[in-house]
């Protein structure tokens, strides 16, 4: 398998991981009274599959993000501010005359 989609395949793990804990810990301290109302209907677990689902989706995608954004290469350019900077730009004065009527 390749490295790209074993990675892939990893962080969904994760991040699906990551959205049940995160689901759990909305129904446990029942933020917003969500956890009352998943538990309190007879067809709340929808509601709790729901969540962790579209959760999950997010928490993958966001950790598959962070993992393939950490393995960019640096740039050996110059550092320590030996770069060429670049020219300000600064105000200059425009002299203004008044109308007489």
């Amino acid at each position: 398998m390749p490295a790209l989609v074993r990675l892939y395949i990893q962080s969904v793990a994760v991040g699906f991981a990551i959205a049940a804990g995160f689901t759990a810990g909305l129904l446990w301290f029942d933020v917003a009274g969500i956890g009352h109302l998943v538990v309190g209907s007879d067809i709340g677990w929808i509601a709790g599959v729901m969540l962790v689902v579209f959760n999950g989706i997010v928490f993958s995608a966001v950790q598959f993000a962070f993992r393939v954004m950490g393995m960019a290469e640096r740039d050996e350019g110059p550092r320590g501010g030996h770069a060429a900077r670049e020219p300000v730009l600064a105000p200059a004065p425009v002299p203004a005359r008044k109308r007489r009527r």
